[in-house]
């Protein structure tokens, strides 16, 4: 380019890029048509006259993040680079839990009905809340010890809808019960049964995800040894709010949900919007069994699982793609 092409050049870029002008406007200015205008604005870019930057927070990988989204059909995915000092079987990096608190402060409009389903990532998320719009909190499912509620899923429901001024609807009852006649009793409790009249009515849900393990999986370590292997034998591979997952996201073990209060697997999938937190290599195999299982439509995780996701040969089902956009559904009033 000669000096009277580079001067226009970037006296164009500097018009578009910095002060936000149309080509339409630009052309106006220089007396050329909007096409020329395109050619310049382009042949700026190809020469290195202009040079556009990407810049997100460093512990976000942005690059991972957009081919686990594209891979797996999902609606947002955020994906958090792990410790450097993380080890294969490190848990939940915690900062999970403070991304997708700024997610879900990100989605969640007015007059949403938010659920939030027990999980160590999920708890840490409600604890991280800095903001919501004004929307109603339900628990989607019992605790994991009714002993620690003050600690555990009820506090996190208590916290959010207190950031969010709206209204809280927890459920006093242990997730895992010994038999399904005393789960249906529990379910019947007007406290209990309030909250799951809401089911119907989220619009946003947030779950953990646990794979087959001690110390990974609540209801793994919330059922007996002989338990414990007869799911193992069906091929239980991931376990999310309750429900068993196989390595092809198929439920399996679907005798246990009539033992648990969490909501049923058929209302998730309905929720326009489910944001999955979950992260850590160990946890990569159970994260891609939930994915292909089509419950989930975006998710928060960390590098060491995106890697594992992101070599896996069948993603599965697009479930965003295939769901509503929770903008779409939502009254004007509410959008």
């Amino acid at each position: 380019m000669g000096p009277a092409e580079l001067m226009q050049a970037a006296a164009m870029a500097r018009r578009f890029y910095l002060e936000g002008k149309s080509k339409i406007q630009i052309a106006d200015e220089f007396g050329v048509s909007r096409f020329k205008v395109a050619r310049v604005l382009e042949t700026a870019l190809e020469r290195d006259l202009v040079r556009i930057e990407i810049r997100v927070p460093a512990e976000l990988d942005a690059e991972r993040s957009d081919a686990l989204r594209a891979r797996y059909g999902l609606r947002h995915v955020v994906v958090v680079e792990s410790p450097a000092d993380a080890t294969e079987d490190a848990a939940d990096p915690e900062n999970l839990g403070e991304v997708a608190a700024d997610l879900l402060g990100e989605l969640v409009t007015e007059g949403d009905v938010l659920g939030l389903a027990w999980g160590r990532s999920t708890i840490h998320m409600a604890t991280a809340l800095r903001r919501l719009p004004p929307c109603t909190v339900v628990q989607l499912t019992g605790v994991y010890d009714a002993g620690t509620a003050d600690r555990g899923s009820v506090e996190a429901v208590r916290r959010a809808a207190e950031v969010a001024g709206g209204e809280a609807h927890p459920i006093y009852a242990p997730m895992l019960l010994p038999d399904p006649a005393t789960a249906a009793a529990l379910r019947s409790q007007t406290g209990i049964a309030a909250a799951f009249e809401y089911f119907d009515k989220v619009t946003i849900a947030a779950v953990s995800i646990g794979s087959w393990e001690p110390g990974i999986s609540t209801v793994h370590d919330m059922v007996s040894e002989q338990e414990r292997a007869h799911y193992a034998s069906l091929g239980v591979a991931a376990e999310m709010s309750a429900h068993l997952f196989d390595t092809e996201g198929r439920l399996v073990g679907r005798d246990l949900g009539e033992r648990c209060i969490t909501v049923e697997a058929d209302r998730l999938r309905r929720v326009p919007e489910v944001v999955a937190i979950a992260g850590g290599r160990r946890k990569a195999e159970a994260i891609g069994a939930v994915l292909r299982s089509g419950l989930v439509t975006s998710l928060v995780t960390d590098t060491a699982a995106a890697d594992h996701l992101l070599r896996e040969s069948s993603p599965g089902p697009r479930p965003a793609l295939d769901r509503a956009d929770p903008d779409d559904t939502r009254s004007p009033a509410r959008r």
